[in-house]
């Protein structure tokens, strides 16, 4: 029973903050450029007993700075298997006045044949709390001096059960004022939002010999100067003074052949980026007796197995600063690229 009263309140508080949002296109504000622009898409309707809302976005808005160059862009996977950007936080959603506009509007549902809806249920509990049990009025009298701050939930997991974790009702807190609640926005929450938001490049990168790898003869490859270099994305509230950049710094590309009958290059398996963004370096014939800075040599054909998976895998550091002055790290990210490669058995071959 107490979970379901729990379900209830949770479901009843986002109908009505939905239907303050799509009344009142103030009370949640999404904009700026780049991937991380979203549009606001709330709404609501009452008819009769059946209330339907939905809520998909929250206030903060991204902004890339700077970029990894054209072509699709991907999310980085955390290498810390145990931690996940935020799936929903508390941040100011509605002022007293568009408050009190909406459990008016929820008054005025009168159900089927005028015996009353769900809208008046949920009035007649909001008014309770909002207008004369723990607030007065509604706090009309702190209009603009300070916004009810709710729960919203990141687009990006809304499908996360974790997403459901912010189920306290709207609570007020007065301007430049940080409430003492676990997961209201902060700047670390902001940044890590913004972890979901880097556009991080595909990783694309060239070999020879190009298609069919040969017995002892070193595989070279390399990726194209300034594909890979340093990407951020910014993550604001509007309103407010609250910001923080996180920044993903490509460390090296990490190259795992598939099978255990091969020599990597460097012995490590693990290549580094260059200061223009490139890795490793072209093959040219002149370099035919050389060893690759990043390339592997297979020993054993892959007749067997068919082709070996040779994945590619670039890790990226993460870390965070914001416009109050903190930062910090936050888990490293990877993106890896896997690519079926035969190995025929030839002791000698010109490229």
């Amino acid at each position: 029973m107490q979970a379901l009263s729990r379900k209830l309140t949770c479901r009843s508080m986002a109908i009505m903050v939905t239907l303050a949002l799509a009344s009142t296109p103030t009370a949640a504000y999404a904009g700026g450029k780049g991937r991380g622009h979203r549009e606001s898409q709330s709404s609501g309707s009452s008819n009769g007993q059946n209330v339907a809302a939905e809520v998909r976005v929250s206030g903060v808005q991204t902004t890339v700075n700077g970029g990894s160059g054209n072509g699709k862009t991907r999310s980085l996977t955390p290498s810390d298997s145990n931690w996940t950007p935020p799936a929903c936080w508390y941040e100011p959603t509605i002022s007293p006045k568009e408050l009190k506009e909406t459990i008016e509007t929820l008054e005025k549902d009168k159900g089927v044949f005028g015996m009353g809806g769900f809208g008046q249920m949920f009035a007649g509990l909001f008014k309770t709390i909002y207008q004369t049990d723990k607030y007065d009025d509604y706090n009309m009298a702190k209009q603009g001096k300070g916004m009810f701050w709710g729960a919203v939930i990141n687009p990006a997991r809304k499908d996360d059960p974790a997403a459901m974790s912010c189920d306290r009702l709207p609570f007020w807190v007065d301007d430049n004022k940080t409430p003492d609640v676990p997961l209201a926005v902060s700047p670390k929450i902001l940044a890590e939002y913004a972890y979901d938001e880097l556009p991080i490049p595909s990783t694309d990168f060239s070999m020879s010999p190009d298609g069919k790898q040969t017995v002892n003869l070193s595989t070279w490859i390399w990726a194209d100067q300034a594909r890979f270099k340093p990407v951020s994305v910014t993550a604001s509230l509007p309103h407010t003074s609250l910001s923080a950049t996180t920044t993903a710094t490509p460390v090296s590309l990490k190259l795992e052949p598939g099978t255990g009958e091969a020599t990597m290059h460097p012995a490590s398996g693990e290549c580094p980026i260059n200061a223009d963004g490139s890795i490793g370096a072209p093959y040219t014939d002149a370099k035919k007796k050389d060893t690759p800075p990043c390339g592997l040599t297979y020993l054993r054909s892959s007749a067997k197995a068919g082709s070996y998976p040779l994945k590619a895998t670039i890790t990226w550091k993460i870390s965070w600063k914001s416009s109050t002055g903190e930062g910090g790290d936050l888990p490293t990210g990877t993106f890896g690229k896997t690519t079926n490669v035969t190995v025929q058995e030839i002791q000698s071959v010109n490229r």
